[in-house]
């Protein structure tokens, strides 16, 4: 693909990136300059950040320019965005364009690149896990629903051994307890815990070129963690993941869900970005301790899933306050109120708070999810009506009077 075809769709992606929900995008707000694009595929951009953006702005920008098809590298430079210039300013002309690469200011839009959704180079079929270049450089605000799913709910955090694989397990069986149809794709690649948490040893099942998932405890699931050994490590650059979620989510025999849980991996990397392009999502759950740490990293993926138009449904606060089995008194382990606070500070829903126990530990080692194993442990009460509470604000924010 040559240099001005991939400045093309880079443009276009540009366009889609917004600081914050109700903000014109980047490209209008005048905050990217020097746009230089190389024949193969590596894209250099210099982002402007005002007082008031959020410095993971530059990193949900990289993201979204490593999905633009074409795009081998993408390095994004922050810079503190300039003053306006005044009424009637001309802007500089470029200067002499090197062999080989293409640099255009913006704004310049091009046409956003889109191939067949049902074939590959040269019109051929594409298999279920190749990405197209239309999915590839899709808007989150362009997916589609996933057919037969009526609510796909990711759960997400902004580093990893919070709890958050616990909170997807037990809110999928807190659904399917109530006689939902539920299905949990799990998308933490690096670290598919999801057939330990649910006791599910089996392989799927393939029917002609489908994928039956494994059900446990009511729920279909399907993971990496199904298909690959234990010891063997997940090594994935980006097309990879991307076409992994791909497949989880097209190639996979769901049928019909009332909800479709999606345990995503830490931070805001590829497969998150590549779930919002796949696939309509309602909302996402994220997942934090108390800790100081573990809330700024909330913070910025919460940060990530606005500029990309899905919905926060709220903050779980997990691991907050130990009850000593000897003395019944309380310690803070991990502090107390950092993700209730920070819901409080964002004017975001605080969903609830999980207490550090052994019911989780001790049912997640069985492979039994703590709302069915241990239902009546204060664990499993909070994880229950976490549960209840996640499902109304789905229902709020699917709603026309939702703002």
């Amino acid at each position: 693909m040559d240099a001005q075809s991939i400045r093309e769709r880079v443009e276009s992606a540009l366009r889609r990136v917004r600081p914050a929900a109700g903000e014109p995008d980047i490209v209008e707000l005048g905050l990217v300059a020097d746009v230089l694009v190389e024949e193969e595929g590596r894209v250099s951009v210099r982002l402007g950040l005002r007082p008031s953006d959020d410095p993971s702005l530059a990193e949900t920008v990289r993201l979204v320019l490593t999905g633009v098809s074409g795009v081998r590298h993408a390095d994004v430079r922050p810079t503190a965005a300039p003053s306006p210039p005044p009424p009637g300013t001309v802007p500089a002309a470029p200067g002499p364009r090197e062999p080989g690469k293409s640099r255009r200011s913006l704004p310049v839009v091009g046409p956003a690149g889109a191939g067949a959704a049902g074939a590959g180079a040269g019109g051929r079929p594409r298999s279920a896990g190749q990405v197209s270049r239309e999915e590839a450089s899709r808007h989150p605000s362009e997916a589609e629903p996933l057919a037969g799913v009526r609510h796909v709910v990711a759960v997400s955090s902004g580093k990893g051994g919070v709890g958050k694989s616990t909170v997807s397990t037990n809110l999928a069986a807190a659904w399917a307890k109530k006689g939902y149809r539920v299905g949990l794709l799990d998308a933490d690649i690096y670290g598919p815990d999801i057939p330990t948490m649910f006791g599910a040893t089996g392989r799927p099942r393939v029917q002609g070129e489908q994928v039956v998932p494994v059900e446990a405890h009511g729920v279909k699931l399907m993971s990496l963690g199904f298909l690959v050994d234990e010891e063997t490590p997940a090594i994935w650059r980006g097309p990879i993941i991307m076409g992994i979620v791909r497949q989880f989510l097209h190639q996979v025999v769901w049928g019909e869900l009332d909800y479709l849980v999606v345990d995503l991996p830490p931070g805001t990397g590829d497969a998150q970005l590549s779930l919002v392009q796949l696939v309509k999502v309602d909302g996402a759950v994220m997942v934090s301790t108390p800790q100081d740490v573990s809330v700024t990293g909330v913070l910025k993926g919460i940060r990530m899933f606005e500029s990309v138009d899905v919905p926060v449904l709220g903050i779980v606060e997990n691991m907050r306050g130990f009850v000593c089995p000897d003395c019944g008194s309380t310690h803070d382990l991990f502090g107390s109120g950092g993700g209730e606070a920070l819901a409080a500070s964002l004017g975001i829903p605080f969903l609830g708070a999980v207490p550090l126990g052994l019911a989780v530990r001790q049912e997640g080692d069985r492979g039994t999810p703590t709302v069915i194993g241990r239902p009546d442990s204060p664990e499993g009460v909070a994880l229950e009506t976490i549960a209840q509470v996640v499902e109304a604000r789905v229902a709020a924010v699917g709603s026309p009077e939702a703002p």
